[in-house]
């Protein structure tokens, strides 16, 4: 069993609910389950024709999005990093000493082939267990 795990939460894909369940099994009693949404920076040339603190406001409702994954059970601490995710996530856990990450993968495209799922990079670069789900 796991002290405390990362759960990677892709807001868009569906494995959230799944993801939590999962972390839920495998942390020890007084383990402790991080919630963890990556929020990936607008490129400047985009932002430029935000209005002030509507980026913000973006993260703010991934924050909210965490939360409602999180559910009722309320064991999970909600967290929305900024950055590129796979190599975020890794980081990340690494900094808080994450003895596993969770993360969803989906059914690769042709780009995935060539470029590398979020999966995939997580897997190759974290400093500790990955348990993918589908």
């Amino acid at each position: 069993m796991y002290k405390k795990i990362v759960v990677a939460l892709a807001l868009d894909h569906g494995l959230g609910p799944k993801a939590l369940d999962v972390a839920r099994k495998l942390k020890d009693d007084d383990g402790e389950i991080v919630a963890v949404h990556v929020h990936e920076p607008i490129p400047n040339f985009a932002s430029y024709y935000l209005e002030p603190g509507q980026e913000q406001s973006v993260i703010d409702r991934a924050e909210e999005g965490v939360i409602e994954r999180i559910g009722e059970a309320k064991d999970a601490e909600a967290i929305v990093l900024k950055g590129h995710p796979g190599r975020t996530i890794s980081e990340y856990a690494e900094s808080i000493g994450a003895d596993c990450i969770i993360a969803g993968s989906h059914k690769p495209g042709m780009k995935d082939f060539f470029l590398g799922s979020t999966a995939a990079r997580i897997v190759r670069h974290a400093p500790c267990s990955v348990h993918v789900i589908r």
